[in-house]
């Protein structure tokens, strides 16, 4: 019997360590029950990250867009405003030495000078050209002139000022350029 009992014991203890292994085992099958949990956890967390990223993105792009609206939303009238300060510049040129002391003469000046700076207000600059070297991405040149006294590609005569609005050429200085 003491065969038995010692059997007995060790079936016993047998018994209590596979017991013990299958409490321990019993945690980690909880576990990987879950891991597809946290999985799902981590593809939701990073699937937030990048929707809140792309959100302030968005945000970014719609108040860069909304800038430019703003921006060039006069453009349109500006151009046409632009033919205006062409033909008061004209009548300037126009008039005689004689006529400059005259008040009509002085009340043009006072008008251009005037819708100049009201049009700069709202971002409009107009294109210095003479004596600068072309620039095809701000001149056009209509005109070429063979000349000894000044370098080739440099603008010699300028035929129609040409305007800008907030660095984008709206039209672009006509001019005659040395050979």
């Amino acid at each position: 019997m003491d065969e038995q009992q010692e059997q007995s014991a060790e079936c016993e203890m047998l018994e209590e360590e596979f017991a013990q292994t299958e409490g321990e085992l019993e945690p980690e099958t909880e576990t990987k029950e879950s891991d597809p949990r946290d999985i799902e956890i981590q593809e939701l967390k990073n699937s937030l990250q990048r929707l809140q990223a792309d959100f302030v993105n968005f945000r970014r792009r719609v108040e860069k867009e909304k800038d430019q609206i703003s921006v060039f939303a006069n453009e349109k009238i500006l151009t046409e405003l632009l033919p205006v300060i062409d033909n008061l510049e004209r009548a300037l040129i126009s008039c005689a030495e004689h006529e400059k002391e005259s008040s009509v003469y002085s009340g043009v000046e006072l008008v251009l000078r005037q819708m100049i700076d009201t049009l700069g207000k709202f971002g409009l600059e107009k294109i210095d050209a003479t004596d600068c070297e072309f620039d095809p991405n701000i001149h056009h040149a209509v005109m070429n002139e063979e000349r000894e006294d000044v370098e080739a590609g440099i603008v010699v005569e300028v035929f129609q000022h040409g305007y800008k609005l907030s660095d984008k050429v709206i039209r672009p200085s006509m001019v005659k350029v040395s050979k």
